[in-house]
């Protein structure tokens, strides 16, 4: 018989606090049409952007998960010292080490929280908000906080006519705390390593280091190919999501997928056969593609601008570079 006492965990979890941070320079897709040939009406019908936000040099990614997790965390009432866990999900920290996470817990404040930064693309939130869930369960944290932050626009090659409109900058941050209630349902996620080459870095690092290639790297994708995958199989995996939480297409209130492409928002939307008393997110047209940060900027908006409300049920689905997704149901806070 083990010797090892059980863990002390709340009996679930849930989502306390939300808050967001978007980079102040706004640019419009007339300046993306500077460097590629394209125009103002293609971007649009095809990706439905309209503006997106690329930081300045002061805009860091440890500075706007800063901003955004502090307003998290006042958001759920609590204070910084009780944050136990701090999940960074990031493709754009130059750093391999240490982690961000570990300057952004410090600077919020926190008292030596656990600090660790994890790379998941764009699914990278629903992959920190599984874990969070996971520590508050086990009782390893009271409180952890969930960061997507993306400075993109130092991954976009502007000569790259597939992608140059695509990628935004921001930061997204949620806190995680105990629920008496479930409020962050089963997550439904997976990869499909088969399918890595649709979406990567140009060359590895490496290879500009030793000046094998001359032009820094950036974020290219076969945009047909992740498409079709993201229509076709991501709406399984939602469906899987809804229906791992015990709830039909007609239970939910909010729809919040990974903001990649409009189109393929409405194509979800469609397929799943979701009704029209549903909110769905947009946040694509003003933020762009902003990676692990897209789904808590867009939940950020929705219940800032009181198209979704609290106690709100919603489906979470992120899926990008790997090709990796994830998916879950959850209590808006």
């Amino acid at each position: 018989m083990s010797k090892i006492k059980p863990s002390k965990g709340a009996p679930y979890a849930r989502i306390l606090g939300v808050g967001g941070y978007r980079p102040t320079r706004v640019v419009p897709n007339e300046v993306i049409l500077e460097t590629i040939d394209s125009s103002d009406e293609w971007i649009r019908s095809r990706s439905g952007i309209e503006t997106r936000h690329w930081a300045n040099d002061d805009e860091t990614v440890a500075a706007m998960s800063v901003e955004a997790a502090g307003k998290a965390v006042a958001d759920a009432g609590i204070t910084a010292e009780q944050v136990g866990a701090v999940v960074v999900s990031t493709v754009s920290h130059f750093k391999q080490t240490p982690a961000v996470a570990t300057e952004i817990a410090d600077k919020l404040g926190t008292n030596k929280a656990a600090a660790f930064d994890i790379s998941a693309g764009c699914a990278g939130f629903g992959y920190g908000l599984t874990l969070a869930k996971g520590m508050i369960v086990e009782g390893s944290a009271e409180y952890v906080l969930v960061i997507g932050v993306e400075r993109l626009s130092d991954l976009t090659d502007l000569e790259d006519r597939a992608t140059a409109f695509l990628f935004g900058d921001g930061a997204g941050a949620v806190v995680v705390g105990p629920s008496k209630e479930p409020a962050i349902g089963p997550t439904v996620w997976g990869s499909e390593g088969d399918k890595s080459e649709t979406i990567k870095q140009t060359v590895p690092w490496t290879d500009y280091r030793t000046g094998e290639v001359a032009k820094f790297p950036a974020i290219t994708q076969e945009g047909q190919a992740v498409f079709r995958w993201a229509v076709f199989e991501m709406a399984k995996v939602a469906q899987q999501a809804l229906d791992a939480a015990g709830i039909t297409s007609g239970d939910l209130d909010v729809f919040i997928p990974h903001q990649a492409n409009e189109r393929i928002i409405d194509s979800m939307v469609k397929t799943l056969k979701l009704p029209e008393t549903v909110t769905v997110a947009r946040d694509v047209r003003t933020t762009g593609n902003t990676s692990a940060a897209s789904i808590p900027l867009a939940m950020e908006r929705l219940l800032a601008t009181g198209e979704a409300k609290s106690g709100d049920t919603a489906l979470v689905i992120g899926f990008g570079a790997g090709l990796v997704y994830a998916a879950t149901v959850v209590t808006l806070p």
